[in-house]
């Protein structure tokens, strides 16, 4: 079985990451004391409460809870797995990912890192067949049809797959080994009575890069008329098409300095789009809109352009758009509609009329309430009182899908102003967060503990703020049968510094990750209650030492009561003799509390 990562390098990779270069590189940091500070990232603000300690190296909204470590500050706002974000920091430190049992991790597997080399060596046999086949003429020939120059070509990687069944096997497929990889790879398909063919014959070649620019799929078009037109890489470890958009690694800085973003149906509207100077363009991959491209989307830009057809398919699938982008819309994001001309699509649009052209027609986009309103209002008679009634209903499971905020309002408002109902008078309508019992982000709203801390919680806390103090926790007192809240966890955590030394806070957090404890220790790293923040050493000496008292009353009290019924075996008798010396002995050495 292949082994995972080790605990052991986990710990190690967050001591020489540093979270305040790791978060900065991806949203500026200000200095704020001893933390820094910024508008959150996963929530919209006017005011910094977004908080990255150095010490701790911990990050945490004060405003929607958010919180973690560097691998759980690259998995929110990267959509890594975890796997993948412990791969990118021991990039950045220059480290290599261990795995136990060194055998292929599983992790690894399961994420595509194996096939990564892979995808790349087929992307460039595609490239240099687009430059060397025999056959590679008619490919030539048909991009030089579209339009498409060689300085767009080699920009965007076009490669091509020539007619045959084997081209690639014969080429990346040498033993069994990597013909199974390349099957995992999606690009080569196994038969069901043995052998293999390559998936992708006689088309045109289009790589489909990740966020990073790794090429982690591909799209076919076929040059002939044959079925389908269109032909993607299937779901693989590696490809997901309903994470992944085309073209959004070229088009990130464009994206950053339009402040908005493009999205297109087809391959060839984002290559010619940019070929004409309108590089913020991006596509699906032969799927409806997601809720993941959409919060992809709005990470670098706050507003996004839908370009659809304008027949009954392109409105159908605006349509889609639209309900799938309702969850995720909010105060500060916009969302916009351009529908074109019936039998027209970008790439033929932009060669037609040209780069103003088309930009001027993006600043007609129809806005998403205007859209929705609009199409709502089709479906119903405004000038009869049922018909009214009609929208409001035909609204509610819309308006009901968005997060509450300004916005959400704002629509409400305008569907009473319609349905000529007063606002207050609408049928009450949760947002799909509040119908679910939750909000993203999952983490809780709090800034740490509001009830009056037990003297258990304040040991927690000091140790997991405070890592270095396991070292000082004398072990002469016995407190494993203490039965207090929380004493499981506090012993846990003890042994684990005590094994392991060099950890720190985020170490600590990220080994919890998954179990039962997480969401209790999340909420103690930032809790700032006053002794914690004094003389931590003074103040953890003392709670070890009431604790020792606690467990040591608790153990003697058990013993006295079987005494007084006259059941102490010789060892307890032993024992409970030992208890009361050693109540003495703490008694002497506890330190005096005011």
């Amino acid at each position: 079985m292949a082994g995972r990562i080790p605990k052991q390098f986990i710990d190690e990779l967050l001591t020489r990451t540093d979270i305040v270069d790791v978060i900065d590189a991806r949203v500026p940091l200000k200095k704020a004391g001893k933390d820094y500070k910024a508008c959150c990232p996963f929530h919209e603000e006017k005011t910094a409460s977004f908080t990255v300690s150095a010490d701790k190296q911990f990050f945490h909204c004060f405003g929607c809870g958010v919180h973690g470590t560097a691998v759980g500050f690259l998995m929110d706002y990267e959509h890594m797995s975890f796997v993948e974000a412990v791969e990118e920091l021991a990039r950045r430190a220059g480290l290599a990912v261990p795995r136990e049992g060194g055998a292929v991790a599983e992790s690894s597997q399961d994420n595509g890192a194996d096939l990564l080399e892979l995808v790349s060596e087929a992307a460039r046999f595609y490239r240099l067949q687009l430059r060397e086949h025999p056959q590679s003429g008619r490919a030539v020939d048909y991009l030089k049809g579209r339009g498409i120059t060689g300085e767009t070509a080699h920009e965007f990687g076009l490669g091509f797959a020539p007619d045959g069944w084997d081209n690639l096997l014969r080429d990346l497929g040498k033993d069994d080994v990597s013909r199974e990889a390349l099957v995992r790879a999606g690009l080569a398909v196994k038969k069901e009575n043995g052998g293999y063919y390559d998936r992708f014959r006689d088309r045109i070649i289009f790589p489909i890069e990740d966020y990073r620019g790794r090429v982690v799929g591909f799209g076919g078009r076929v040059l002939d008329k044959g079925e389908p037109k269109y032909l993607n890489s299937p779901e693989t470890a590696l490809f997901h098409k309903g994470r992944e958009l085309y073209g959004l690694h070229h088009a990130r800085e464009a994206v950053k300095r339009e402040n908005r973003v493009l999205v297109v149906e087809g391959y060839m509207d984002v290559v010619m789009l940019a070929q004409f100077g309108v590089n913020f363009a991006v596509a699906t991959l032969g799927t409806a809109t997601t809720r993941d491209h959409l919060e992809r989307l709005f990470r670098h830009a706050p507003e996004v352009i839908f370009s659809f057809d304008g027949d009954r398919a392109g409105r159908e699938a605006a349509w889609r758009a639209l309900e799938n982008a309702l969850p995720v819309l909010r105060e500060g994001r916009q969302i916009s509609f351009l529908f074109l001309p019936d039998g027209e699509d970008p790439d033929t649009l932009v060669r037609k009329e040209g780069r103003e052209a088309f930009l001027a027609r993006i600043k007609q986009a129809l806005p998403l309430p205007d859209y929705l309103f609009d199409n709502l209002s089709r479906q119903v008679d405004l000038g009869r009182l049922d018909g009214r009634a009609r929208l409001v209903e035909l609204a509610r499971p819309l308006l009901s899908k968005m997060p509450q905020g300004v916005l959400r309002q704002m629509m409400l408002d305008r569907l009473a102003k319609l349905s000529q109902l007063d606002a207050a008078k609408l049928p009450a309508m949760p947002s799909a967060a509040e119908s679910a019992g939750r909000s993203r982000p999952p983490m809780r709203r709090t800034g740490g503990p509001q009830e009056p801390p037990s003297i258990v919680r304040r040991a927690i806390a000091l140790l997991l703020q405070h890592p270095a103090l396991a070292q000082k926790q004398a072990s002469e007192f016995e407190m494993t049968e203490l039965d207090l809240p929380g004493m499981p966890l506090f012993i846990e955590l003890s042994a684990l510094l005590k094994s392991s030394p060099g950890m720190n806070t985020a170490s600590i957090i990220e080994y919890f990750r998954d179990s039962q404890h997480e969401q209790h220790l999340a909420k103690l790293v930032v809790w700032d209650y006053p002794s914690l923040v004094e003389d931590v050493e003074t103040e953890f000496t003392g709670v070890v030492h009431r604790l020792a008292e606690t467990s040591t009353r608790q153990k003697t009290a058990r013993l006295l009561q079987k005494k007084d019924a006259g059941e102490l075996s010789q060892t307890e008798k032993d024992e409970l003799a030992r208890l009361l010396s050693l109540k003495r002995d703490i008694s002497r050495v506890s330190p005096s509390r005011h």
